[in-house]
Formats: structure tokens, C-alpha cells, sequence
């Protein structure tokens, strides 16, 4: 059986490829053949993530899509998460996920006892799914209070907010300008920053 070893991490500072050594064990444990490693930075409350949307467009029915936890795939919006599921479910693939046992028994499982796996399984994968966004919620809860607090007690304090790379700017535009028919995320990808970053410098420039 094909597997895609999907790896996500929050940010730069974070290693996206830190499970990949662990996944790829697994995967030769479980007897699966891996085809594809999608990883990226970028944070799990977007649905719109490249390697992701590249995995589901290149990944066929019947084959695996591993991850390390199911926060690892998601942090989505209840809407989200559902809209993602039933892209999953269209495309024929069956979601592993290395620390859910209950997902690793339906690699192998069949008949009845496959279906009440199935189920049991989903419902599991859609409490940790939810957990996840609840932590995310509360994490920019008390980023929030604390950026409120610090206002409370000097009304003339700011938050300094991240400077801008310099180096990195002018290694986006130069892009830009050499290849204009490249698309942003190629940009992104090699200047080594965020498509967001390419959208507001292609904005504040006009290139």
C-alpha cells in the first residue's frame, strides 16, 4: 500500500521535517510503501496549504496519508475541518495517524470489523481534531490578554512587531522582476519566505 508522509510545522524556527525519520520507520513497520514527503511552515488553521493540496492532488484511492498527529494536519476552523475530510473521503485515501493506534488497525482490518473501526476511529480522530483547535484558540486568547494587560498598564506602549529582512525583500522583488510569470509560491519557495510575504511586497511595489 502507498503512503505520503505529510509533515507541517508552525514556522521558520520550527523543523517541518523533524517527524520525517520517525514516519518513515513507521511506515516500513506497517508495510507501506512510501511515494511522497510533502512538508512545510505554515500554520494548521489554513486550509490553503501547498504541499498539502499538492499531496491530495497527486495522492490516488486507496493510498495512505501519514502523519505524526492529527494537529499536525489540523487546527482548522469546525468548517475547515470538515471541508477537508470530505476531500480525503472523495479522493479514496485513508488517514493514519502514528499516534492514533485505532488508525493503524484500519490499515489491515476488513469486513465488520473494519466498518466498526472505521467508526470508532473517525470519532477519535474528530475529538483530537477539535482539541487541537480549542488549544489553538486558547493560545491566541492569552496572547491577546497579555498584549491587553501590557496596554492596560502603559497606554503608551506598542508592540514592536517584526522588522523587515532587508536581504530577503530584495531577494523576493529581484524574483519578481527576473521571472514575472512565476507564480507566488515558486517565489516564496525560493526566496525560503511565506506567500504572504510575496503578496504584500508584489502590493507595496508594484511589480
Amino acid at each position: 500500500m502507498n503512503a505520503h508522509l505529510y509533515l507541517r510545522a508552525s514556522t521558520k524556527d520550527q523543523d517541518a521535517n523533524r517527524a520525517k525519520v520517525a514516519l518513515e520507520a513507521f511506515a516500513i513497520e506497517k508495510g507501506l510503501t512510501i511515494t511522497g514527503v510533502y512538508a512545510e511552515n505554515i500554520s494548521g488553521t489554513k486550509l490553503n496549504r501547498p504541499e498539502l493540496l499538492s499531496l491530495l492532488d497527486t495522492a490516488e484511492s486507496g493510498d495512505v496519508l501519514l502523519v505524526e498527529s492529527v494537529d499536525r494536519l489540523s487546527r482548522l476552523s469546525q468548517a475547515d475541518w470538515d471541508t477537508l475530510k470530505a476531500t480525503i473521503k472523495a479522493k479514496g485515501l485513508r488517514l493514519v495517524v502514528a499516534d492514533l493506534p485505532t488508525s493503524h488497525m484500519l490499515v489491515e482490518a476488513k469486513g465488520i470489523t473494519g466498518q466498526i473501526m472505521d467508526v470508532i476511529n473517525n470519532m477519535l480522530i474528530d475529538l483530537m481534531a477539535t482539541m487541537a483547535r480549542l488549544d489553538q484558540e486558547k493560545r491566541v486568547e492569552r496572547i491577546k490578554q497579555g498584549l491587553e494587560n501590557k496596554k492596560a498598564a502603559d497606554p503608551e506602549w506598542k508592540p514592536a512587531g517584526k522588522g523587515r529582512n532587508a536581504a530577503k525583500w530584495e531577494k523576493v522583488k529581484s524574483l519578481m522582476q527576473k521571472h514575472p510569470k512565476m507564480s507566488a509560491d515558486e517565489i516564496a519557495k525560493l526566496a525560503e519566505c511565506g506567500v504572504a510575504t510575496v503578496y504584500r511586497i508584489k502590493r507595496e511595489t508594484s511589480v
